[in-house]
């Protein structure tokens, strides 16, 4: 699909599909309405009046105009209550869009903005492209050809006012084509059925993708992992027919300049978790190819950053292996030293996710970074907390914190700030080692967190924990069912925030 831009008279616009967005209780004050409907004689309010249209959000009408005008059907998008619409819901609108489009089969489609204040039409204009991008997506590879539904959607344009020209909009379109292709790059990866993209796969694809995008790329096996006393991580693979794999990419910025600031992004890599010993339910099972997400949002990252062309230095760390139960699986009760040189006392192997990351932590620490970023669906216990759409942050700077909030909040991903409170570290005190896997029940995500603060010494540190909205159960808007790409949007919001700093 190609996003091009439409500033010419309105009257000379050509597409199969023309979409409208407008605000609840508002749709005469368009002045898109205004004119179309003066063109087709007052026959597109007559279908508004009828259809009992008010623009609440999500509803929509489409009118054929049977070649009256130069474009083909006309579709007006409630965007809901002015006061209540955030400039991210315009991805909402872009997926309208792409729904109609997709039932219409039309391939040409313009589409007008929401009516906002014009300094917000850069960052609108790049919302409703990533809507658009992201509600295209369809995880389809294993359908047989009759049960596909191609979009046949090949342009997209942009109507925007004259005075919305050059750097500003080109600078829109490319930032949300970036975006949009790595989210839809992490939900590959998340969707992947988990026979298939092994900790050995995604050592390829990380592979492939330094190759193409010029970065460098470390695989460590077995042997090298053991001979960096990665033995937290090892414990978890030992269940497991799949030899893990620790991967270290890494951009450097172009030029000889040296870079403004050093990034450590760390994602957990458990392509399939069973729990081990500590056996998941089935129910629980279910969605476990995508425990991985993180470390699918970390690689997509990777993918983008040579395109933005950032100035900060960053590298990715993925602690790949499956967490199975078998024989040789690791054990309920025993002690392992990792890469930091502490030990954990093993409480349940079901909580492996931040045994992996420990050593990941602790190998990004030596890297000397400025910051650590860690994602994972580390626990349940997020979920409670905020529910299945939104991802807790905690940190050990509340400065930090309080800047990747605010750039999940840019990006449109919705993200909350939990505590990591001291005295729940008893909780995860051994006296048989210096920390056990695992707290208590209650405060189980705080408790994640603050295992994890032991390992990354005094390095500001972020913990981005997506257990909720890395999987979704049913499609919602621009939001597919399956793995999500949660994630990729903030970090990278955040990497350009913390670049323009330096500027």
């Amino acid at each position: 699909m190609k996003s091009t831009f439409f500033w010419d008279d309105p009257d000379k616009l050509e597409a199969d599909l023309f979409a409208i967005p407008v605000f609840e209780g508002k749709v005469s004050d368009s002045k898109d309405v205004q004119r179309i409907d003066k063109q087709l004689d007052g026959l597109l309010s007559r279908v508004v009046e009828q259809e009992e249209f008010v623009g609440k959000a999500g509803e929509t009408v489409l009118l054929h105009t049977h070649g009256r005008l130069p474009v083909g059907r006309v579709l007006l998008v409630g965007l809901g209550k002015r006061d209540e619409f955030d400039v991210s819901d315009t991805r909402r609108y872009g997926a309208a869009v792409v729904d109609c489009a997709r039932r219409t089969h039309v391939k040409r489609v313009a589409t007008a903005l929401p009516p906002l204040d014009s300094s917000a039409t850069e960052r609108v204009s790049q919302f409703l492209v990533e809507g658009v991008l992201l509600a295209a997506y369809r995880y389809d590879r294993h359908l047989s050809p009759e049960r596909r539904q191609p979009l046949r959607l090949e342009q997209l344009q942009l109507v925007l006012a004259a005075d919305f020209r050059g750097n500003p909009a080109q600078l829109a379109l490319s930032r949300a084509e970036i975006v949009g292709e790595a989210v839809c790059f992490a939900r590959d990866l998340a969707n992947d059925p988990p026979g298939e993209l092994t900790p050995s796969k995604l050592a390829e694809v990380a592979s492939a993708l330094a190759r193409d995008e010029r970065l460098e790329c470390k695989v460590l096996g077995p042997k090298e992992c053991e001979r960096q006393k990665m033995r937290l991580f090892l414990a978890v693979a030992q269940g497991s027919v799949e030899e893990p794999r620790f991967l270290h990419l890494t951009y450097h910025p172009r030029g000889k300049e040296k870079p403004a600031q050093r990034f450590v992004l760390v994602g957990k890599g458990v392509t399939f978790d069973s729990g081990g010993l500590s056996l998941k339910p089935t129910a629980s099972m279910v969605g476990m190819k995508a425990d991985m997400a993180g470390a699918a949002a970390v690689l997509a990252v990777m993918n983008a950053l040579p395109k933005l062309g950032l100035r900060c230095e960053v590298h990715a760390l993925v602690a790949a292996t499956e967490n199975m139960i078998s024989g040789s699986a690791y054990k309920i009760g025993d002690i392992v030293t990792g890469l930091a040189g502490k030990s954990v006392e093993v409480v349940n192997t079901d909580a492996e996710g931040r045994l992996t990351l420990a050593d990941a932590l602790a190998y990004g620490v030596r890297l000397k970074p400025d910051e650590i970023i860690d994602i994972a669906t580390l626990t349940g216990a997020v979920v409670v907390a905020l529910g299945p759409h939104m991802a807790g942050v905690m940190g050990s700077d509340v400065s930090v914190v309080e800047r990747f909030l605010a750039a999940g909040r840019r990006a449109g991903e919705e993200v909350w700030p939990l505590p990591l409170p001291r005295r729940l570290h008893e909780q995860i005190e051994s006296p048989v080692a210096d920390l056990k896997n695992a707290g208590e029940r209650w405060g189980g995500a705080s408790t994640a967190g603050l295992f994890l603060k032991a390992f990354v010494e005094d390095v500001p540190w972020i913990h981005f924990d997506i257990a909720g909205p890395a999987f979704a159960e049913k499609d919602w808007s621009f939001i597919p069912q399956g793995g999500t790409g949660f994630g990729v949007a903030t970090l990278i919001e955040y990497l350009v925030s913390r670049d323009s700093l330096r500027s």
